[in-house]
């Protein structure tokens, strides 16, 4: 087979996915029940403005703490590019490190009660960053079944093997602990904090207890735990009162921190390693100095308005109580992250579309993003919403579950 045709083939292939992609989503639009990249205007709060004009309830942000447009952030934002400008002008590495970037760097690590901190672009590469910097061939990753994509995708491309245990299922990590003790060089315990698609915890205190009885490290992904959970939203370790027991605390700059990227917060020894080591540090242009200087003052506002975490804390008590009492399945979520299981893909688009229709934005999660029979929407509170928001919310919940026999 020569070049020619070899290509065809590959061209074939991909015009078959592509066009099986464009059938599915043309038959949702014609349908109208196509609710993906919707496009809005002006900040997102709260309450958002669609690009048509209608105002909305929103339930599918993730800026938990409702920081967005927040005047001192804004402020933070606007000064650092009257002083450095709009771009960092290279890697970190090389020439895109500014004092900011440190500054941003230690005020993390205050945050997370650690020794440093390491900036990445993005939470996405953050896991990649961080799994294949520190893991390679000879090396074990246990990860919990329901761990963000960006943690698999850092496993895959680490080199290491892998595993996954059953979600939260603390008997089956222990299972897989034992059976790797002694046969590879590092063991790498992986869970999300808060896990985005169900909403519910990992189980941080038998975890940490496998893996220090075990001899494995533990990593933990806290992009929707930081400002949501504890008292004063600094996370998981808060949360269970169990501060210095995680050995690698990944998070995110761009959910309750209102910017973009990723960070690790760890030792000392071992994020000076990854700056020099992990190649997505190295070879990833650093951030633009208005979203360092945004995420600084995020950090310091959280901690200055400890009150946010509180409403936020109380806002979701209301809202999933009340989709509760009106029969709905919120499945095993106890944070801000409220699911609304539906089971079918054709029902979970026919509620959303009543629920637009009432003025509630909700962003649907069907197959391949959850398993067949698990479809559903996931809502997301934010400190912000009112108690008019949350009536308005479930009072359109209990409209069109009725209407569509789903309560």
């Amino acid at each position: 087979m020569d070049t020619i045709e070899r290509t065809a083939q590959v061209n074939d292939g991909i015009t078959a996915r592509i066009g099986a992609f464009l059938e599915r989503r043309e038959a949702l639009k014609d349908s109208d029940r196509y609710f993906y990249l919707q496009p809005t205007t002006g900040p997102t709060n709260h309450r958002v403005t669609m690009a048509d004009g209608r105002d909305m309830v929103q339930l599918a942000s993730y800026s938990y703490l409702g920081l967005i447009g927040h005047p001192r952030i804004d402020a933070a934002s606007k000064a650092a590019i009257d002083t450095y400008g709009t771009g960092a002008g290279g890697v970190r590495l090389l020439t895109g490190t500014t004092d900011l970037h440190e500054q941003l760097e230690a005020r993390i690590a205050t945050f997370a009660g650690r020794e440093d901190a390491c900036v990445y672009s993005s939470g996405y590469v953050t896991n990649i960053a961080i799994i294949t910097g520190l893991t390679g061939p000879g090396d074990l990753i246990l990860m919990d079944k329901l761990d963000h994509a960006s943690i698999v995708d850092g496993a895959l491309l680490s080199g290491a093997k892998w595993k996954t245990y059953r979600h939260n299922d603390m008997d089956h990590l222990e299972k897989l602990l034992s059976q790797a003790a002694g046969n590879y060089n590092t063991v790498l315990v992986v869970a999300d904090s808060v896990f985005s698609m169900d909403g519910d915890v990992m189980d941080l205190p038998r975890t940490h207890a496998l893996c220090r009885e075990y001899g494995a490290r533990l990593m933990v992904d806290e992009a929707h735990s930081v400002g949501s959970l504890g008292a004063t939203g600094h996370g998981i370790e808060e949360h269970f009162d169990m501060v210095g027991s995680i050995d690698l605390k990944m998070g995110t700059l761009s959910k309750s921190i209102p910017s973009i990227g990723g960070y690790l917060a760890g030792s000392r020894e071992m994020v000076d390693y990854q700056r020099h080591m992990s190649r997505p540090f190295i070879f990833s242009a650093a951030l633009p100095p208005a979203q360092t200087a945004a995420a600084i003052e995020a950090f310091n506002v959280i901690d200055d308005e400890p009150e946010r975490v509180a409403q936020l804390h109380r806002v979701t008590a209301r809202y999933s109580e009340g989709l509760r009492a009106q029969g709905w399945n919120t499945m095993d979520s106890t944070t801000c992250v409220v699911p609304v299981l539906v089971g079918e893909e054709s029902k979970t688009m026919d509620l959303t579309r009543m629920l637009f229709d009432r003025g509630i934005f909700v962003c649907p999660i069907v197959h391949p993003a959850v398993p067949r029979g698990m479809d559903r929407l996931r809502t997301c509170l934010m400190a912000t919403h009112t108690d008019a928001d949350i009536d308005q919310a479930l009072d359109a919940f209990a409209e069109a579950g009725a209407h569509l026999g789903l309560i």
